[in-house]
């Protein structure tokens, strides 16, 4: 009786799917009515609006300039005060309450803002339109966080200087450092500094949930108030809301760890707003539109890159290339996803039980297939740990039979058919895979080189050595051997092969 084989084992609840799988993309729907009164309405409004916004920029434009006159292009040496801090709050506060007026917005505000000496930051969220910088003009223009190129902006350059910008330079290696040092020095110069106003989610999102906070607001552990914002209108183009929290103090603890205290404020606007958090980052953005590079949908890069990065301790390059070959393997595919049939033609095996059961654990969600996300798990966590060098060491000594350090292709198809549970196994493509420099037989050096850039193949060419392992736990304890979802008495589900990585 051939040895019983171990299906997938007990998931982490940390990597299962997030509550919202894709926050980056809006899908709005207008209905043949709203088209028509978009039009009719588009024809006398849009002119009488640009005419607004014109004569309110007229009168802007010069005030900005009065109060930037003589201040450095870049950075300021001291925040403004006196008669240039009153323009900036008050008149240029003003003009911008009437310039969004002018498109539209009829803003409703709820909460106090509190001081800068009580809150010197704000951290505003959920961020997913250019039109969200409504919120300076109704915290009293607080300095933000921008890039360097943006006060090259025409028109709208001088209105960003006035409120004395944090500037972020993509061209210099030392940015990050010398903005989070900006933010600190302004955070605790004891309100002398106006307010430090930062969309801490660092990228725009349809508003279905709250993504990673990044912990650029967080790291001076000082308190900070949450700002929420809301547009309560089904097209999300007139109405506006705009409401503050109390300022979250920081304990001892989140002082000492920024990601905690960024954590804990984002728990409470996601409370407040009445949405779920989730990982996704920035970083999945640039993963979606390489996925587009890449010819797979856009949805196939979102892998909620904070948590996987962390969990699998993975770097941005590490799951770039992770999507190259995935993509590789979903060339043919119609949607990103993997099937079975699909997952054996890339191998170049037949699908087989031993096949299959590695094919379920990587697939997690058990809907018959692999999505990206699915693969950088199981990469990682099922392949990746089979390619040490002792393991695969003796693997080849298990395909070596007449232990001559080489493996030939009928010591290679006889192991690996028997391994695989499969007669008259054709292994001709892959043989030569690996077989690199075409000698007719595959040294250690080639085994491990092909192990180590096709991770897929690792778990295959160490099953044999686990059904030995079975085999002979059945042998030695008849009926005591493990099957799927049943951990033995000592482990824990949570410390099962199928998921090593600790929560």
């Amino acid at each position: 009786m051939p040895p019983q084989r171990v299906g997938a084992l007990p998931r982490q609840q940390s990597l299962l799917l997030p509550a919202v799988i894709n926050p980056f993309v809006q899908d709005t729907k207008l209905s043949k009515a709203a088209i028509i009164k978009c039009v009719l309405l588009g024809i006398f409004l849009v002119p009488l609006r640009a005419i607004f916004i014109t004569l309110v920029l007229m009168v802007l434009w010069p005030v900005s300039v009065i109060v930037t006159f003589k201040l450095p292009l870049k950075g300021a040496v001291e925040p403004s005060t006196g008669w240039r801090r009153f323009l900036c709050q008050r008149v240029m506060a003003a003009l911008g309450r009437a310039y969004f007026f002018s498109m539209g917005f009829r803003v409703v505000v709820k909460g106090k803002q509190a001081s800068s000496h009580d809150a010197p930051i704000l951290a505003v969220a959920p961020h997913s339109t250019f039109f969200d910088g409504i919120v300076c003009v109704v915290a009293g223009l607080p300095s933000t966080v921008s890039r360097v190129e943006n006060l090259a902006t025409p028109i709208f350059g001088r209105f960003l200087r006035s409120v004395q910008p944090v500037l972020v330079s993509r061209t210099d290696p030392d940015s990050r450092k010398n903005t989070i040092e900006e933010i600190n020095k302004r955070a605790k110069s004891g309100g002398q500094w106006p307010q430090v106003l930062i969309f801490p989610e660092g990228t725009c999102t349809n508003r279905s949930c709250l993504i990673t906070f990044k912990q650029g607001a967080f790291i001076p552990g000082v308190p900070v108030q949450p700002v929420l914002l809301k547009y309560p209108n089904k097209l999300v183009t007139q109405n506006y809301m705009n409401s503050f929290l109390p300022p979250h103090v920081p304990t001892e603890e989140e002082k000492k760890s920024p990601a905690l205290f960024a954590n804990r404020v984002r728990e409470t606007m996601a409370q407040a707003l009445g949405v779920p958090v989730t990982d996704h980052t920035y970083e999945d953005c640039r993963l979606m539109i390489s996925a587009g590079e890449l010819t797979l949908p856009m949805e196939a890069g979102l892998v909620e890159f904070t948590k996987i990065s962390r969990k699998l301790n993975l770097k941005w390059d590490n799951i770039r290339k992770e999507l190259d070959g995935f993509a590789t393997m979903a060339s043919a595919c119609k949607g990103g996803r993997i099937t079975i049939e699909e997952f054996a033609s890339f191998l170049k095996l037949p699908v087989s039980p031993v096949l299959e059961d590695l094919f379920r654990l990587f697939d997690r969600n058990g809907d018959g297939t692999i999505d990206f996300r699915e693969y950088v798990i199981g990469v990682n966590i099922l392949c990746r740990p089979s390619n040490t060098e002792d393991v695969l060491k003796m693997a080849f000594q298990l395909f070596d039979t007449d232990e001559d350090e080489k493996v030939t292709h009928d010591e290679f198809t006889a192991l690996l058919g028997s391994a695989l549970g499969v007669s008259d196994l054709d292994t001709t493509k892959l043989f030569e895979a690996i077989d690199a420099d075409g000698s007719g037989f595959i040294t250690f050096n080639e085994f491990q080189e092909f192990a180590a850039t096709h991770p897929e193949y690792a778990k295959l060419f160490t099953t044999y050595l686990e059904l030995q392992r079975y085999q002979a736990i059945q042998e030695a304890n008849p009926g005591d051997l493990e099957l799927a979802g049943q951990p033995s008495s000592g482990e824990k589900p949570e410390e099962s092969t199928s998921d090593k990585k600790d929560d």
